[in-house]
C-alpha cells in the first residue's frame, strides 16, 4: 500500500510573548502621622479595660494606650501594603508589645513614626513586623512591636527581620489564677473606646465571612485586661508602673467565654508573666508584664 502525504507549509515560529507590566511594589518605607487623646478617651478606654474590676484608684491610663494613638497609623500601613492585592486579604494580629518610659498625657499632640521591620512569606500570606514611636517634644516615650499574618497577601516581597517575641523573668514566685467573662455588651464598648471598629468584632455575619462562628473580642482587650489585674495584684493599683507589656495571640475569644487568667510573677514580682485559656484552649501565651518600683510619692 502506498501512502501519499500532501507538504504543508509549516507554521511561523511563535514570537515572544508581549511583555507584561511588573506588579507594583508596596511602599514599605516610614509613614507618620500625629494624635492626641483627651482626658476623657484616656478614663472611657481605662473604664473598658477594667470591666469586672472595680473602679481605678486613680485617673491614670492604661498601659495599652499606646496601641490606641498608634493603631489608626498601622491600620492605614497595611491598607496600603495590600492595595495591589489580586483577591481579598484579612489581617490576623499575632503579637504585640509596648515598652513605655511614661504614660500618654491628656491633651499633648504625639508624633506616631512607623516603620516596617520585615516581610516574611508564609503558607498562608506574609507576616509582618512593625515598629512604632510615639514621642512628644522630640523625646519617645513609647515603642511598640506588631506582629501580623496578612492572609491571602503575596505581593509584599521579603525583606528585613522579623524580631522574636522576648520572655523576660528567670526566677518565678507563687503563681495566680483568676477569672473574668467579656460579654457582647463589654466588647460593643470597648470597640468605641479603642477606635477598633473592625465589623468582626460587631457584627455576626461579617464575622462569619471572615472565617468565625461570630463576633469576637479585641484581642487588645484581653491585653489590657490583664495589665488591670497584674496592676491591682503586684503594683498597689498603679498602672503606671507597668512600663512593658506584651503577648501573642493564639485563638479568638467570643463574648460571654469564661476567661482563666494565669499569673506567674518573676523575680520579685518585677515580671509578671500570664496566659489567658478557655475552656477549649489557649487564647493569650507567652505574656508577660515589666514592673518599675513604687514611686517616691506613693511610699
Amino acid at each position: 500500500m502506498t501512502t501519499t502525504t500532501t507538504p504543508t507549509t509549516p507554521a511561523p515560529a511563535p514570537g515572544p510573548a508581549p511583555a507584561q507590566a511588573p506588579a507594583p511594589v508596596p511602599d514599605t518605607g516610614p509613614r507618620t502621622s500625629r494624635r492626641t487623646a483627651t482626658a476623657g478617651e484616656l478614663a472611657e478606654y481605662r473604664a473598658c479595660a477594667r470591666t469586672g474590676l472595680p473602679p481605678a484608684r486613680d485617673d491614670a491610663p492604661s498601659p495599652v494606650h499606646p496601641f490606641v494613638l498608634a493603631h489608626t497609623l498601622a491600620e492605614h500601613t497595611v491598607t496600603a501594603l495590600t492595595a495591589h492585592e489580586s483577591g481579598p486579604v484579612a489581617v490576623v494580629h499575632l503579637g504585640q508589645e509596648i515598652r513605655t518610659t511614661r504614660p500618654v498625657r491628656a491633651g499633648e499632640p504625639a508624633t506616631v513614626d512607623l516603620t516596617v521591620l520585615g516581610a516574611r512569606r508564609e503558607a498562608r500570606g506574609t507576616r509582618l513586623a512593625l515598629r512604632t514611636r510615639l514621642s512628644a517634644d522630640g523625646t519617645v516615650f513609647a515603642e511598640l512591636l506588631t506582629s501580623a499574618l496578612l492572609l491571602g497577601a503575596r505581593t509584599i516581597e521579603p525583606f528585613g527581620d522579623i524580631p522574636p517575641a522576648p520572655v523576660p523573668g528567670t526566677t518565678p514566685g507563687e503563681p495566680a489564677t483568676t477569672r473574668r467573662t467579656l460579654d457582647a455588651a463589654a466588647v460593643h464598648r470597648y470597640a468605641h473606646a479603642s477606635g477598633d471598629l473592625n465589623p468582626i468584632h460587631l457584627d455576626d455575619q461579617a464575622a462569619r465571612a471572615a472565617g468565625f462562628p461570630g463576633v469576637i473580642a479585641h484581642g487588645m482587650s484581653l491585653l489590657a485586661l490583664a495589665a488591670e489585674e497584674i496592676a491591682d495584684r503586684y503594683a498597689d493599683g498603679d498602672a503606671t508602673r507597668i512600663s512593658g507589656l506584651g503577648a501573642r495571640f493564639a485563638a479568638p475569644v467570643a463574648p460571654g467565654t469564661d476567661l482563666h487568667l494565669r499569673l506567674h510573677p518573676h523575680d520579685d514580682a518585677t515580671v509578671v508573666r500570664f496566659t489567658l485559656t478557655t475552656d477549649t484552649g489557649t487564647a493569650v501565651k507567652a505574656g508577660w508584664a515589666t514592673l518599675t518600683p513604687p514611686r517616691e510619692d506613693a511610699r
